[in-house]
């Protein structure tokens, strides 16, 4: 047995990157990556379309479509918030819940002190719609339930009406060259394929086994031997 020779550094990053340049040129790996590309576009095209829709379709709701939470009762001390402010308070209070959580904490209400509180209770309460909630509140967001429903919706109508039309496209440019090939057997009659006779049933499994069966037959008796016998001198087959 010989043994197997064993290529170089240079030879095997020669060789590693040629495979690659094989693997990715290859035309599937090519339209891959177009597909993932035009994709990635598609999508951001889609979602703009989308946020421009949700928002006709929420334009009349107070607070947005966010807005539409239920708060469950509180079953702690933490799900209760802040004292003196409560599980939530409206966004344009924001300023003078700030105030009573400064004077509370810190004992004062200047203006840098209450700017700090402003900061810790954005961090202390998530905004929904046109309230604040705090974040350990037990909250139903119904709001990103519906936005979820619209958003399938909308997605899948477009999508539908985009597969629609393709199927459209493709059935036309079927018939063009159903048309186009007709004109040419017109002008070719020649070359027009032999169809079928109309109501003619078509061969059965049996049927192209007895086909075969008789080909075979005639065959074997065309390659049958002529010889004389010996005896008789007369012609006999083998």
């Amino acid at each position: 047995m010989t043994a197997k020779k064993r290529l170089s550094f240079k030879e095997k990053n020669k060789k590693f990157w040629f495979d690659f340049k094989v693997f990715a040129a290859r035309g599937s790996v090519m339209d891959m990556a177009i597909g993932i590309i035009i994709g990635a576009a598609f999508s951001s095209i889609l979602t703009s379309l989308v946020n421009i829709l949700l928002s006709l379709c929420t334009w009349g709701l107070p607070g947005g479509i966010s807005g539409l939470v239920t708060v469950l009762p509180a079953a702690n001390d933490a799900q209760r918030g802040l004292t003196g402010i409560g599980q939530s308070f409206a966004v344009s209070k924001l300023t003078d819940e700030a105030e009573i959580y400064a004077q509370n904490v810190y004992g004062t209400t200047d203006a840098t002190t209450v700017q700090k509180c402003v900061d810790t209770l954005k961090g202390m309460y998530t905004l929904h719609g046109g309230n604040y909630y705090a974040n350990a509140a037990a909250i139903i967001d119904w709001g990103s339930f519906i936005n979820a429903l619209i958003t399938f919706f909308i997605i899948s109508l477009i999508l539908f009406l985009i597969i629609k039309g393709f199927a459209k496209v493709q059935e036309k440019k079927a018939a063009m060259a159903a048309t186009l090939q007709e004109q040419y057997f017109q002008k070719h009659p020649e070359e027009r394929p032999v169809a079928a006779a109309a109501g003619a049933p078509a061969p059965t499994e049996l049927d192209l086994l007895k086909q075969i069966r008789d080909e075979l037959k005639k065959q074997n008796e065309a390659a049958q031997i002529t010889a004389l016998n010996p005896t008789t001198g007369t012609e006999i087959k083998k």
